[in-house]
């Protein structure tokens, strides 16, 4: 074979091999471990995103393979072909000119075609490129053990976990950054937004208090109740009883209508009542939300730390804060 040829071929080699180790590394390095994770833990994961999985979670050691890879062939390779180049251009008389060009030419080489372009394609198609060259990475990993584990000897913290992790201020950012690429609709970003608010509102900030709360003698008669069940429109009704704070029941708007349609005038609006779901006023609104899911009661009935009767909430003050209705109340001006 042409020696001039064979030089060819080996800066094709060099190049390569350089272009693969950084395009492999920008696509680890880029792509959504989230996402990754997701791929792994399906019923039929894609091929390769288990082993993607693994090499994510070990990083640093990942890491430190395509690095040694990527400057093996960078520097081990580039001094070969260099001796071989002064060679190959002395045999033919145009060293002093041609081997300085040389130089030149493959180290702009290198870091076009082994490191800027590579890296730009690897960071664009991380998650196809990254899936590809998982098995891969992972033998060459297998081979490099001996070096990699004296380098964790002496770099300890390559061997520190990726664990993944997120908290509500990124995720906000994430859902924000969303809605303005048009990847996610606005209002789904604000509703994302209000789900977080929920950990941060008791049911004290969204209860109707108990001056406003539509309630109902326990011993009164439904005749003697149907002016007031006509003029307020509640859906739900609180049933006392004698005693200070004695909460009975609750009654819903629907029942005691259809009772008096039925003309049982006489039946008090305790017989018509429904158990009552009592909650303390400082329950997250998250919680809460929970609460009214697992169960089709439409009330609850809120009580301080002593038990007193201090409002009532119903699931549509919850909802009302991820549709964006609710404001919190402000504190009245001071007079001047």
């Amino acid at each position: 074979m042409n020696d001039v040829v064979a030089l060819a071929l080996l800066v094709v080699v060099v190049i390569s091999g350089s272009a693969l180790a950084s395009g492999i590394e920008a696509a680890i390095l880029t792509v959504n471990p989230a996402r990754v994770h997701e791929l792994a833990n399906r019923a039929k994961p894609l091929r390769g995103a288990r082993r993607l999985d693994q090499l994510r979670q070990r990083l640093g050691r990942t890491l430190a393979v395509l690095v040694i890879a990527n400057n093996g062939f960078n520097i081990f390779g580039s001094l070969m072909l260099g001796g071989y180049a002064a060679a190959v251009l002395h045999n033919h008389n145009v060293a002093g000119v041609a081997l300085p060009l040389f130089s030149i030419g493959l180290t702009v080489l290198v870091i076009l075609l082994g490191e800027i372009l590579p890296k730009s394609m690897g960071s664009r198609f991380s998650m196809p490129v990254a899936l590809a060259s998982a098995e891969a990475v992972h033998w060459l990993g297998r081979l490099m053990l001996p070096l990699v584990l004296l380098l964790e000897q002496v770099l300890p913290a390559i061997t520190q976990d990726n664990e993944i992790s997120t908290n509500e201020d990124e995720i906000r950012l994430l859902a924000r950054l969303g809605s303005q690429k048009g990847q996610i609709e606005a209002d789904e970003a604000a509703m994302i937004a209000k789900v977080f608010q929920l950990n941060d509102l008791t049911a004290r900030d969204l209860m109707m208090p108990r001056v406003s709360a539509p309630t109902l003698d326990g011993g009164a008669r439904l005749g003697q109740l149907r002016p007031e069940l006509l003029a307020n429109h509640a859906e739900w009704w609180v049933v006392l009883g004698d005693e200070v704070d004695e909460v009975l029941s609750v009654a819903s708007r629907e029942r005691l209508l259809t009772a008096l349609l039925e003309g049982k005038d006489n039946l008090t609006a305790a017989a018509l009542g429904e158990p009552v779901e009592f909650v303390p006023e400082m329950i997250r609104a998250d919680r809460l939300l929970t609460a009214f899911r697992r169960d089709t009661t439409g009330v609850r009935v809120v009580v301080d730390e002593f038990g007193g009767f201090v409002g009532v909430i119903g699931p549509e003050a919850v909802l009302a804060v991820l549709a964006g209705w609710w404001r919190r109340p402000q504190p009245a001006s001071e007079p001047t």
